[in-house]
């Protein structure tokens, strides 16, 4: 029996080598480049397969590798799915039920996004948060670069001035919105000291800086200057990766400084531009702690002027225990972030085929 089991096995072996190298020869005469990848995937699992056969394994060598590689990944995606994933997806879920997490969940259809249409706070929260996003996005890529192209050359105190720069970025959330609150409290603040002694601006008429249709402009000033160290050092990376021979290039056809940045610099740095309007695009519509911290006041809830979209699905979820509704809220929020991903992925694949 164990004799007849070898002759099976030697002639399984002998089939699979001649499809193998009837393979082998066939790749060397497509032309068609999908079709030889093809082909030269098939070789592959031929060539597992004899291995497999020779050895009388169960597992083939390069199955082996794969679960050693995927034992290391293992932790870190289980616990991406127990603790992200699911919860994304019974959030999704939710979006179309009506659940006050201690009574049964029932089931509500669109009846949540349709609650959205009539929702004075939601379009409130939704006007900031395009707002936010729109003064933000721009105004911290131009800082950014403006700084970058500043300290990428070689000026006294280089080090130093970068420093200061990302200092910001990586300085404690609570402590610099301390700090920018007291400079432009309303009253003590050194801000409006010097528009009411130097400008003699009259003190019923001092900014509020916090509140009122003052608050979003404080809160996109403080992201900008909080955030344009990190995107400085993204750009200050792109700038040292240009050949300065391109400039040196421009320089013999008679380029100016603007002509440089226009055809030579803004060019090299499109796909860090890209990567750092999609980063900042996604930070701006997740915005939360920015708005808590600025106009929260004591008490730490946002007035209708301040209110962003992250704030309102907290505020229905865990203050109103709307969960269902909440829910729905963020599925817009999800898709808001998605169309505009979308469009920018879109817009750069067009600009690159140009």
């Amino acid at each position: 029996m164990q004799k007849i089991n070898d002759m099976q096995k030697t002639d399984k072996i002998n089939g699979l080598q001649e499809e193998l190298t009837a393979l082998i020869a066939a790749v060397r005469t497509e032309t068609n480049a999908k079709k030889k990848r093809k082909l030269i995937e098939q070789i592959g699992q031929y060539n597992r397969r004899i291995d497999k056969l020779k050895s009388g394994r169960i597992l083939s060598r390069e199955t082996k590798r794969d679960l050693v590689a995927y034992s290391f990944i293992a932790p870190n995606f289980i616990g991406f799915c127990v603790f992200t994933l699911i919860p994304i997806i019974f959030a999704f879920a939710l979006g179309f039920m009506k659940w006050d997490g201690s009574n049964p969940i029932e089931w509500a259809g669109i009846q949540n996004f349709t609650r959205l249409v009539d929702d004075t706070f939601f379009k409130a929260a939704l006007k900031n948060t395009i707002i936010y996003c729109v003064g933000t996005v721009p105004l911290t890529m131009v800082a950014s670069l403006a700084l970058a192209i500043v300290l990428n050359q070689k000026v006294i105190g280089r080090g130093i001035f970068r420093t200061l720069s990302f200092f910001p970025y990586v300085a404690s959330l609570v402590a610099i919105t301390a700090v920018w609150k007291m400079l432009f409290h309303p009253s003590k603040g050194p801000v409006n000291s010097i528009l009411y002694n130097t400008f003699h601006i009259p003190a019923e008429q001092l900014p509020q800086w916090f509140s009122g249709g003052l608050v979003m402009l404080s809160m996109i000033l403080f992201s900008v200057w909080k955030y344009m160290g990190y995107y400085m050092v993204i750009y200050l990376a792109g700038l040292q990766g240009i050949s300065y021979e391109l400039y040196e290039a421009a320089s013999l056809d008679g380029a100016n400084t603007w002509e440089k940045f226009r055809y030579v610099t803004w060019p090299q740095l499109s796909s860090t531009t890209f990567f750092v309007v999609v980063m900042l695009t996604i930070n701006c519509f997740k915005v939360y702690d920015i708005a808590i911290m600025l106009a929260g006041g004591g008490s730490g809830e946002l007035t209708t002027s301040a209110t962003v979209l992250v704030y309102y699905i907290y505020q229905k979820a865990f203050i109103d225990w709307d969960l269902g509704y909440s829910s729905a809220v963020a599925m817009v929020l999800f898709v808001m972030v998605l169309i505009v991903t979308i469009i920018q992925f879109a817009g750069q694949a067009k600009k690159e085929r140009a």
